[in-house]
Parts: C-alpha cells; structure tokens; sequence
C-alpha cells in the first residue's frame, strides 16, 4: 500500500487538473487500489502545508486553506495613456485653465468624452472655473497628483520649447505656418509664466 501512495501522490503532484480515481486506475499497474491508497495519502497529508482534496467526484493536491495567504501576489498594473490623452493632458497642463473648446481648437479634432473622464479618474485633471463667456463653459486644469507624479513642485516647473528640443521630444523642423523668430520665441518662452497666473 505505501507504494500505491506513492504512485497516487506522484500523479496528484504532476498533474494540472483534478484526477478521478478511474483515471488513477487506469494508469497504475493491474490490480492497485487507488481509493484505499487515497484515504492513507489523505491521512498522511493532515496538518501540512499541502491537503489532499477532493474535487467534485476527482482528487487533487491543494495549499491548505489558512496558508492560502502565501500564495496571494500584488502586482501594480500599468495602463498606457492613448495618444489623445497625452496629447489633452499637456495641452490643459501648458494652457491651464482651458476649456473643451479651446482643446480642441489646439488638437484640431474633437476631444472625446472618454478621453477626458480617463484623465479625470486617474486624478490628473479636476474641473477648474467656469469662463465667465456665454455658456459659462467648464475649465480643466492639472491636480496636485500630477504634480507630484511627475515630480514637479508646480505647473510652472513644465519644460518650456527649448527643453523639449534638447531632449529630443520637439523637432528643429519650423512649425507649420511659419516659425518665430529667434528673438520673438524667447520672449514666448519668458511670457509663458503669464499661462499659469491664478
């Protein structure tokens, strides 16, 4: 009988899914007596770490319920931003307090409903005030969460054109339209502190 448990427990070890006492018969050696070598392995196996269990009308080899705890893994699941969402969250960062309109007015395409709600429950934009304009339209502007995601100690603190193009993230080509001047983009960087005043 200690053999048959050994076979039992050996087939319990290696396989995937619960095994039935048919299918442990059918492989075992003529003559065996799974059932009778389950009650002892089953036995055996109490008070360890590992129990035999039965499965519906099969048997497997399962943690014991009170180490299940043990086995039990966080993991931090990292979602991607689609390219409007990167595209909507540094336009309201860059031009702060901005309206859907105004949003779309810079990306040239309607900012969908999806798009902003995402930027919403991550905690990134919140509602800022109403422009005092016909329709009283909502504002956006970035949370402290951003902030503070990104490491900056204010909105302020965003790279402005010529560290952008140092880092690569901006091309050299001239923008569409006709490029600033040299000077004439100097003062729009130092005017660009203007875009965050309260």
């Amino acid at each position: 009988m200690a053999e048959q448990e050994r076979m039992v427990e050996a087939i319990l070890f290696a396989s995937a899914d619960p095994v039935t006492v048919a299918e442990l018969e059918a492989r075992m050696p003529h003559g065996s007596d799974p059932a009778e070598a389950l009650v002892h392995l089953r036995k055996r196996y109490e008070g360890r770490g590992v129990h035999v269990v039965r499965v519906g009308d099969a048997w497997a080899l399962r943690t014991a319920p009170d180490l299940g705890f043990l086995m039990q893994k966080e993991t931090v699941e990292t979602r991607k931003l689609s390219r409007a969402a990167i595209e909507t969250l540094a336009i309201i960062a860059y031009h702060q307090p901005c309206t859907r309109a105004e949003i779309e007015e810079i990306r040239g395409v309607a900012v969908s409903r999806g798009t902003v709600d995402q930027l919403l429950e991550l905690e990134w934009i919140r509602f800022g005030r109403r422009r005092m304009t016909p329709g009283r339209p909502v504002t956006y502007v970035v949370t402290q969460g951003f902030l503070d995601h990104f490491g900056l100690e204010s909105a302020r603190d965003l790279p402005g054109l010529k560290e952008l193009r140092a880092a690569g993230l901006l091309d050299n080509r001239p923008m569409p339209g006709g490029a600033l001047p040299a000077e004439e983009e100097g003062e729009a960087l130092e005017g660009q502190s203007e875009l965050f005043e309260d």
